[in-house]
Formats: C-alpha cells, sequence, structure tokens
C-alpha cells in the first residue's frame, strides 16, 4: 500500500468515521458520509497535498481509491 494511500485511510479515519480501516473501493455515500463530512475531509485531503480541488470537483470521487489515484495522477 503507497503511502499515499495510507495516509488517505488515516483522514479517512480521523474524519469521516469510516473505522479503524477504511475500504478504499467502497462508495462514500454507501458508507453513510454525508455532504458536510465529504467537504470538511476533502479539505483536508487539499491542505495534505497541495491539491486545489474545489469542492464541486470532489463530487467526482465517488472511493477513497479514485481519490488517491488521482492525487498519484498529479502528485509533483
Amino acid at each position: 500500500m503507497s503511502s499515499t494511500e495510507n495516509r488517505i485511510k488515516e483522514l479517512a479515519t480521523q474524519h469521516l468515521g469510516l473505522g479503524p480501516d477504511p475500504d478504499l473501493d467502497a462508495q462514500l455515500a454507501d458508507a453513510g458520509v454525508s455532504s458536510v463530512d465529504a467537504v470538511a475531509f476533502f479539505k483536508e485531503v487539499n491542505g495534505e497535498f497541495s491539491l486545489g480541488l474545489q469542492a464541486e470537483e470532489c463530487l467526482q470521487f465517488k472511493t477513497l481509491r479514485l481519490l488517491t489515484d488521482h492525487i498519484g495522477a498529479n502528485a509533483g
């Protein structure tokens, strides 16, 4: 597992209440993540990975895996 995946899991545990080992492939909506919690989570992710994602862009990431893939593709 990459360091990005590990950090996303840590942030998800802290900010989304998905338990100690969140499933990167689970649909966030199915896990009961509210839009308010999702926006707060994406703000943390933006800061952690120096991203410039807008709130509406975050809707495209239905799973944590899609988010980690995006970070990996846009790193550096």
